[in-house]
């Protein structure tokens, strides 16, 4: 029982590092952006590429990760992004979808249809006991960075002064420039740091999940569900969305396998139809 519980766990947090850049734009911003996926499948993509053909360490990978992603986003909002934000929601869709067809053919053109994995260094591929049950050594490095990046991100937007702008921009653009503050600089970076979590992510999750062209649209639904369980209005629903979709996820392909795959969805079907704002959502997002 606890091997499953913190397989979900990790699991859980993987997701909210990879959707947590979508609640960012989605939440923050206001704008739908499909293709988030794309910059985690970045980082994945990368990690695999520096690890099997240039030989590079595992952890230097993550960073690299993140900075490849965070940079690949910052000039797609500055070139084309940016462009969109006072359009419809519709349009948003149509464009990011579009976004994620082409890298779906950009690199399955590069690296080929098939499943790419990544061996781990041998300090991260094994296991301990504890308290009678088999832990995996990678599942608590994933929790830990995870655990970190939460706890960073919460402090960033509710104490610093960063934070307090990118609220002011979303709140009301044209009074926070009226005071001073540079909005689209503000927007440019979010954009740029959601990314590179997003990359960060895909990184971490070459470990866990398997990673083909297809990826974007495959986890599309799970970022979704994350979002929509935990509600846009804080970091913290989504990160107790994705660690209680993560746990059910497991437990359920575990102990029910023949039905397990659609029990988040029935979680996110009940979730909206009790509570359409999301389940850890504040009473002001109604």
């Amino acid at each position: 029982m606890l091997t499953i519980l913190l397989d979900g766990i990790a699991y859980g947090m993987l997701l909210f590092i990879l959707a947590v850049g979508l609640c960012v734009t989605l939440g923050l911003m206001n704008f739908i952006n499909l293709a988030h996926g794309t910059f985690a499948m970045a980082g994945g993509y990368l990690t695999i590429t520096l690890m099997q053909k240039a030989g590079v360490p595992f952890l230097w990978c993550l960073p690299a990760a993140f900075i490849f992603a965070a940079v690949l986003g910052l000039v797609l909002e500055r070139t084309l992004y940016r462009h969109l934000y006072d359009k419809t929601h519709l349009d948003q869709v149509l464009f990011s979808i579009g976004l994620v067809f082409i890298s779906i053919a950009v690199v399955d053109y590069a690296y080929g249809a098939n499943q790419q994995i990544v061996n781990l260094p041998d300090y991260l591929t094994g296991r301990f006991s504890f308290l009678g049950a088999s832990i995996g050594v990678y599942r608590v490095f994933v929790i830990a960075i995870c655990g970190l990046l939460v706890v960073s991100l919460q402090l960033v937007l509710t104490m610093t002064r960063f934070g307090s702008r990118l609220r002011a921009a979303v709140d009301d653009g044209r009074v926070a420039r009226g005071m001073g503050i540079d909005v689209t600089r503000i927007f440019a970076v979010t954009f740029a740091v959601g990314s590179g979590l997003a990359g960060l992510g895909g990184a971490l999750g070459t470990g866990i999940i398997s990673f083909d062209p297809t990826f974007p649209l495959k986890y599309m639904i799970y970022f979704l569900i994350v979002i929509s369980v935990g509600g846009t209005t804080t970091i913290t629903g989504p990160f107790l969305a994705a660690i209680l979709l993560g746990v059910a996820d497991v437990a359920g392909k575990y102990y029910v396998p023949a039905v397990g795959g659609f029990i988040i969805y029935t979680i996110m079907v009940v979730v909206l139809i009790v509570r359409p704002q999301g389940l850890f959502a504040r009473a002001a997002a109604k």
